[in-house]
Parts: structure tokens; sequence; C-alpha cells
């Protein structure tokens, strides 16, 4: 993927999730069209690994879904 400078200073948030997630390996920065840094994933650096950090750690009640159909009606439909 390649993108310009002023993309890259836009969107950096989104670059930097988008080789954390391996959607990209790498991604390119050009200014004026011309290929000058390449971003990659920092092979030393540890990766957070947000998805199931709280596993184990939140109890949901029993009767989680008891009003489910009473909600839904509520709202206009059914499950």
């Amino acid at each position: 993927m390649q993108v310009n400078i002023l993309e890259a200073k836009t969107e950096l948030s989104k670059l930097v999730r988008l080789i954390e997630t391996g959607k990209e390996d790498h991604i390119i920065i050009a200014r004026y069209g011309k290929p000058i840094v390449k971003m990659t994933l920092c092979s030393d650096a540890p990766v957070s690994k947000r998805i199931g950090v709280a596993k184990g750690k939140l109890k949901s009640p029993d009767d989680l879904d008891l009003y489910n159909d009473e909600i839904a009606e509520q709202f206009g439909g059914a499950l």
C-alpha cells in the first residue's frame, strides 16, 4: 500500500493499526508520488493482543438474556 505524506499524517493511527493487525505487511509513504519511507512492523517490539485481554475477568449473570424478546418487541422486531 502506498500513501502520500498528507494522508499518512491524517491517518497515522489507522495505518499503524493496519500493520499491527497484519492487514498490511508494509506501507510506503511517498512525496510527490516518489516512495521515501517504508513502514513495517518492528520485529523486536512486543505487539499488543487487545482481543481477549479481559478473558476470565468478567462474569455475566445467568439471566442476561431474560428480557431479549421484550426489548426486541419495544424496538419493533423479534429475535
